[in-house]
């Protein structure tokens, strides 16, 4: 009877993708917000892993006695064009989703990485700064 359910249940998800492929991507961003508001859940909970899986580079690469510097990108300023700089956050860090990096470029300053090495963080500075945002390498 387990394996009935679990088809049903399968047959449901299979309906829902269907439906879901079919929004389009604002669609799919509200989808996504209500279901956060609904079930009382945040996408950014991969952002608050992301650093630790950082700092946890930082601690193996400075064992093996070629630690590198580190440093922190901070966005001071969005400029004029904010899609862009939302755009540059999402590429530089997928885990963000797009409620977060839109609230990023609003509540200034913000870390977008945080003790990265320091070519990561230039390459990351570079982005944004051609996005619009002024940056700030901590």
């Amino acid at each position: 009877m387990a394996d009935k359910d679990t088809k049903k249940q399968s047959k449901k998800v299979e309906d829902l993708v269907k439906e879901i492929a079919k929004l389009s991507v604002i669609e799919l961003s509200e989808l996504v917000n209500a279901l956060q508001d609904k079930l009382g859940v945040s996408a950014a909970a991969p952002v608050a892993a992301a650093p630790a899986a950082s700092s946890e580079e930082k601690t193996d690469a400075g064992e093996a006695g070629g630690g590198k510097p580190t440093q922190t990108v901070v966005i001071t300023g969005s400029g004029e064009n904010k899609i862009s700089v939302i755009k540059a956050i999402r590429e530089i860090d997928q885990n963000i989703g797009l409620k977060e990096a839109k609230d990023m470029t609003e509540s200034l300053p913000t870390e977008i990485l945080k003790e990265v090495k320091t070519e990561e963080a230039k390459e990351a500075a570079e982005k944004l700064k051609a996005a619009g945002a002024t940056v700030e390498l901590k």
